[in-house]
C-alpha cells in the first residue's frame, strides 16, 4: 500500500486567499455567444497536474450519482475539496445555498471561476486557494471530495475531529483506502484506521468508479463513501485511546502480551505512569490504583500490571487483528483502571 504521506511540493504564491468573481476586476460586457456554456465547459483540456494527485471526473453519470448521494438541501453549505475544473462544482451550487472549495493548484481555482462566470451561481461560489490539510474549515453542512491519495488519510482524520458537526461527507478515495475505512476484525485491510473511524464515524460504501471515469485514468479503481459522525461522539479520551491502537497495530498479528512487553513500550508507560501520578498528587479524586497502592505501600511497575492485565482469560492469546471496538474499548478501560495511560 502506498504510504499515506503527501508528495513535497512549493508553496502557492496566494496559498490560503479567498476568491470569489465579486471580488475580481472584470468587464460588465456580457459574454460572447462563443463562449462555452456550463456542460461544454467540462470537456476542456486543461492538463492535470498528477504529482498532486489529479485525475479529473469526467463522466457525468457518476458525477450525478454523487450529488445525489450527498442529499443536498437548498439550504446547505457546501465544503468541496479538490474542485479540479469544476466539473462537480457546478451541480454543488446548483443544488445548495453556498459551495466553498479549496483548491491548491491556482490554474484549477482560475478555471472553475470561468466556469461559473456569468451564471447564477456566480455569487454562491467562494473559492480558498491552499493546501487542504493545512487551511482551516469554514462551517459546512456537507463535505464532498474527490480526494488525492497523498492527502487521504491526513484528510479523513480532520474531518473526524471537526467541530461544529456536520452532517454527512461523501468522499471518493482509492479503492483500498476506501475499503479499509471500512474492514471488519479477521480482515487483511484492517488496521488503525478502520478502528479510529470505526470510533467516531458511520461510513458506508456507496459505489465503485472504474478508472476509465477519469482523466488520466488512475493505477487503480476508485470507490465512493459516506462518512457520518457519530453524535454525540463517544466518551473516551482520543488521544488516549490513539496511543494504545497505534502501538497495538504496530504489530497487528502478535499476541497482546508480546507487543505490550518489550523494553521501550514498559518505559513509555512507566513514564506516562510516573506523570499521571505527580498530576494527581493533591487531588482528592486520586485513580484508585494508586490510592490501594499507597495503602498497601507496594507500587506495582507498568511490566507486572501489563502481565495482570494479558493473563486475564477475555486477552489471553489475543491479538489486535481480531478485536472489535468492544474489546478495545474494555482494554483501554482496563488499563485505565489500574494507572496504565497511552498518552
Amino acid at each position: 500500500m502506498p504510504k499515506n504521506k503527501r508528495s513535497r511540493r512549493s508553496e502557492p504564491s496566494t496559498a490560503s486567499a479567498p476568491y470569489s468573481l465579486s471580488s475580481r476586476e472584470k468587464s460588465h460586457q456580457q459574454p460572447s455567444s462563443d463562449q462555452p456554456d456550463l456542460k461544454s465547459a467540462g470537456t476542456n483540456l486543461i492538463a492535470p497536474n498528477t504529482s498532486l494527485g489529479q485525475h479529473f471526473l469526467k463522466n457525468p453519470a457518476v458525477v450525478t450519482a454523487i450529488v445525489a448521494k450527498a442529499a443536498i438541501k437548498p439550504t446547505d453549505v457546501v465544503l468541496e475539496i479538490g474542485p479540479g475544473t469544476g466539473n462537480m462544482t457546478v451541480p454543488l451550487l446548483q443544488q445548495s445555498k453556498h459551495v466553498v472549495a479549496i483548491e491548491y493548484d491556482n490554474r484549477m481555482v482560475r478555471e472553475v471561476l470561468k466556469r461559473v462566470e456569468g451564471t447564477d451561481q456566480e455569487r454562491k461560489l467562494q473559492i480558498i486557494q491552499g493546501d487542504a490539510i493545512k487551511t482551516r474549515f469554514p462551517f459546512f453542512d456537507v463535505c464532498v471530495a474527490n480526494v488525492p491519495y497523498q492527502i487521504s488519510s491526513a484528510l479523513v482524520f480532520k474531518l473526524l475531529s471537526h467541530r461544529p458537526m456536520f452532517r454527512c461527507a461523501v468522499m471518493m478515495f482509492q479503492e483500498e483506502f476506501a475499503l479499509r475505512l471500512t474492514a471488519r476484525p479477521g480482515e487483511a485491510l484492517y488496521c488503525r484506521l478502520s478502528v479510529n473511524t470505526q470510533l467516531l464515524a458511520k461510513v458506508d460504501q456507496l459505489m465503485k468508479v472504474g478508472r476509465n471515469n477519469f482523466r488520466p485514468p488512475p493505477k487503480v479503481e476508485s470507490r465512493v463513501v459516506r462518512i457520518e459522525l457519530r453524535n454525540p461522539p463517544p466518551p473516551v479520551n482520543f488521544s488516549e485511546w490513539d496511543g494504545m491502537i497505534r502501538l497495538l497495530f504496530n504489530r497487528k498479528n502478535k499476541t497482546l502480551r508480546s507487543v505490550l512487553l518489550t523494553k521501550p513500550t514498559i518505559k513509555m508507560l512507566d513514564e506516562n505512569r510516573r506523570t499521571q501520578k505527580a498530576l494527581n498528587n493533591g487531588n482528592n479524586n486520586m485513580n484508585n490504583e494508586f490510592s490501594m497502592m499507597e495503602e498497601e505501600g507496594v507500587e506495582k511497575g507498568a511490566e507486572q500490571i501489563i502481565e495482570e492485565v494479558v493473563a486475564l482469560e477475555q486477552w489471553k492469546d489475543k491479538r489486535a487483528s481480531k478485536l472489535d471496538l468492544d474489546d478495545f474499548l474494555s482494554l483501554l478501560a482496563e488499563f485505565n483502571k489500574r494507572g496504565i495511560h497511552f498518552a
